[in-house]
């Protein structure tokens, strides 16, 4: 078959927009040999299973699951009972991009929350949230979900995260992270996922692998098994019930093995964030440009001229975040070069001169 694409038109749209590391495809070509077993019984999810428990502690339980979706919707619907709701980021990806599906499928209410910088706070909570624990005509809430990074490229210290944690086991709620970026969020703080998940309390987790250079993996892990009334025993029951449980799940496992091999996933993440401050530092100065958010991973807000950034596009590929503002989001991959960053500066400069 004939390449049905230019491998060298790079851009700046989406970290989804990058291809497979080719550490995995090597992955998935090993797993590809001879039989295993099906829908988990494969000696690929045996070992995923064990690296889970090493990077995220004795307890934890790894369900692996197709994407990003699917994720926080068996996630949300493990914890959660029929009259539940879920307290999230005005930005958050459940609320914003995810077709309804917690609603609709899930059948939970989302409590939203105004979130400066993309990250949620005990006091922006507690204005917005009554106290109606209880209350018949209320639904309750019973999960806490925040984006690790935002979807602002904002990330979450442990010490905000814990005070998360803390805030929601306080109101007998429970503590989910939405992790697509997960592992950019890890470089950017300089720790290991333990660090910003199990240690700081968080219950269930949603881990990225397409992000980072996977081929339609991603994962569910279970940090408290048994979190009182969570309903996380039938967790495996929710992935099918959602559509979720891959017959072939040893091609997921094994890409996760091999990101998670020798810490791969902080390197790949650590270099996208890297292109990131890096593009910011090369347009920051530029007349016409004005970096909106903090670049604390692999996201770059700005706001450009309308017609500079529509010309733009013709280029280079990215979207706009606010059209009506003329702010952009400019995001770098596993793959994004320091070519590929100094370039597209200079096409940006060239287009404001």
């Amino acid at each position: 078959m004939s390449a049905l694409h230019d491998p060298t038109v790079r851009g700046f749209a989406s970290d989804n927009y990058a291809g497979v590391l080719p550490e995995v495809l090597d992955a998935i070509a090993e797993a590809n040999l001879g039989h295993q077993g099906a829908y988990g019984a494969d000696v690929y999810t045996t070992a995923l299973g064990e690296r889970i428990k090493e990077l995220f502690g004795e307890a934890a339980q790894a369900f692996p699951v197709f994407n990003g979706t699917g994720a926080n919707v068996v996630a949300l619907s493990a914890v959660c009972d029929r009259w539940s709701a879920v307290v999230c980021a005005d930005s958050g990806h459940i609320h914003v991009d995810e077709g309804g599906a917690p609603e609709k499928l899930a059948g939970l209410k989302l409590f939203v929350v105004p979130a400066d910088g993309g990250k949620l706070t005990p006091e922006a909570i507690s204005a917005v949230v009554p106290e109606r624990a209880g209350d018949v005509h209320f639904s309750q809430p019973r999960v806490l979900s925040v984006a690790q990074s935002t979807e602002l490229g904002t990330v979450y210290t442990p010490g905000e995260l814990r005070a998360l944690a803390q805030y929601a086991h306080g109101r007998g709620w429970l503590l989910h992270i939405d992790g697509s970026r997960l592992a950019n969020a890890a470089a950017s703080l300089g720790v290991g996922l333990r660090a910003i998940t199990t240690d700081i309390g968080a219950d269930i987790v949603s881990v990225g692998g397409t992000k980072s250079g996977l081929l339609g993996a991603e994962l569910v892990v279970v940090l408290n098994a048994e979190p009182e009334g969570s309903g996380t025993s039938g967790i495996e029951y929710v992935r099918k019930l959602s559509m979720q449980l891959a017959s072939k799940q040893r091609f997921l496992a094994a890409q996760f093995l091999a990101l998670f091999q020798d810490d791969r996933y902080l390197r790949v993440a650590a270099h996208a964030n890297a292109m990131a401050t890096l593009l910011a530092e090369l347009v920051g100065d530029l007349d016409g440009v004005h970096i909106t958010a903090p670049v604390q991973a692999n996201a770059v807000f700005a706001e450009i001229p309308h017609a500079a950034a529509e010309a733009l596009m013709q280029t280079v590929p990215f979207y706009f975040w606010d059209e009506a503002r003329g702010e952009v989001r400019w995001m770098c991959a596993w793959d994004t070069t320091e070519e590929d960053v100094r370039s597209f500066a200079e096409l940006v400069r060239s287009r404001l001169s």
